[in-house]
């Protein structure tokens, strides 16, 4: 079997359908939703998203395909927001735990194979620094996912033109709009930095989860485009932005240059090391320039789930959530005096790397029992 993974609309495929005869394709029809990272497709159905939508076997898919071929605009150094959703949506694909590879720490294999996958980005045209940015992605999620390049294409096409959508509005004028793009909502690690920073920022500041606003993404966005700061709190999904959350910053996208708009970002993740958030950081940036607006600096959380949890402590700087602590300090003074920083790196302070790894791989068990999943079912393999 081989595997097209597209976001082509119906008169680009209309071009290229011949070319994949026979192949089992993956478009968008419209039903997909994104993963809530509920880890499900670990530790209740191993293997398998828990979404019933028609996009709940895509780690599966890939793992059954002889051939793996994704077509995408190239969209702020990555995917789209279908195509990143439906990579968001194959990480049973690998399992939870967790081993160091190259330095770093990722996923095991579920599946013995290292998969080889083709990529197809489409602009209008390309930079070299463009085309730099999606081989480093692309590298990132293969390496994540056990896949292999088999090779990276550029194609120019037509480009649907940047119209203005929202009417700037007065409402949240002056104000820091704080965006929790976890759809884990309030019980989201993401959620529990920003709460630390809207603390330091005080009234200037207003908080919003995406969660609430899935079904009407253009309220949310129209509460974006009228703030003057916006900071966007997220997790890392597969190496870049959230699909939710890439969706709400193409809209953005349509809403006007604004110079004066200053972008910051928070993004933690649950692998120890903070530098694998580079990418996410870079997109941000780059759709912010595309925007034609300003960008201001991000912050990157390592061990995320460790020192997320610390946040809400009297005072989390005593500890392993120093560096995030301080971060989240700095990042605060960032906005009130609305200036620019470099972004920021912050890994667990004197933490050991492989006490958090054992700590975590000796979780994963244990959430599997409460769901009713023997150990050995962690590993459950679709062949």
């Amino acid at each position: 079997m081989k595997l097209l993974i597209h976001d082509l609309d119906d008169k680009e495929w209309e071009k290229v359908a011949d070319s994949y005869e026979g192949y089992e394709v993956i478009s968008d029809n419209g039903t997909i939703k994104p993963c809530v990272g509920c880890f499900g497709c670990w530790l209740k159905t191993p293997g398998k998203c828990l979404i019933d939508d028609g996009y709940g076997r895509m780690g599966e898919l890939i793992h059954r395909a002889d051939e793996v071929v994704v077509i995408s605009r190239y969209t702020y150094g990555g995917f789209s927001s279908f195509v990143k959703n439906v990579f968001d949506r194959s990480i049973g694909l690998v399992l939870p735990f967790m081993f160091i590879k190259d330095g770093e720490m990722h996923h095991k294999k579920r599946y013995e194979e290292e998969k080889e996958i083709s990529f197809i980005f489409r602009k209008s045209s390309f930079s070299e620094e463009e085309k730099s940015h999606a081989r480093q992605y692309i590298e990132a999620v293969c390496r994540n996912f056990h896949g292999i390049i088999k090779k990276v294409e550029f194609e120019e096409c037509i480009e649907s033109k940047t119209v203005n959508l929202f009417e700037r509005q007065s409402e949240y004028g002056g104000k820091t709009v704080l965006i929790n793009g976890s759809l884990r909502g309030d019980n989201s690690n993401s959620r529990k930095f920003m709460d630390r920073l809207s603390r330091k920022l005080g009234d200037a500041a207003v908080s919003f989860n995406l969660l609430s606003y899935l079904n009407k993404y253009e309220e949310l966005a129209q509460i974006v485009s009228s703030a003057d700061k916006v900071v966007f709190v997220m997790p890392l999904y597969v190496d870049g932005i959230p699909s939710q959350v890439l969706r709400l910053l193409e809209m953005l996208e349509k809403s006007g240059k604004d110079p004066d708009k200053k972008i910051y970002c928070i993004a933690n993740m649950g692998f120890y090391e903070s530098h694998q958030i580079r990418n996410l950081l870079s997109m941000v940036k780059e759709w912010a320039d595309k925007s034609g607006f300003t960008y201001c600096g991000g912050l990157a959380i390592g061990a995320g789930e460790m020192v997320g949890s610390m946040m809400r402590m009297p005072d989390p700087s005593k500890g392993p959530a120093r560096n995030v602590t301080l971060g989240i300090d700095e990042v605060a003074r960032a906005i009130k005096g609305g200036t620019s920083i470099s972004d920021i790196y912050a890994d667990a302070y004197k933490f050991p790397r492989f006490l958090y790894m054992l700590a975590a791989n000796c979780g994963w068990p244990r959430g599997a029992k409460a769901n009713g999943i023997k150990t050995k079912e962690l590993y459950r393999r679709c062949d």
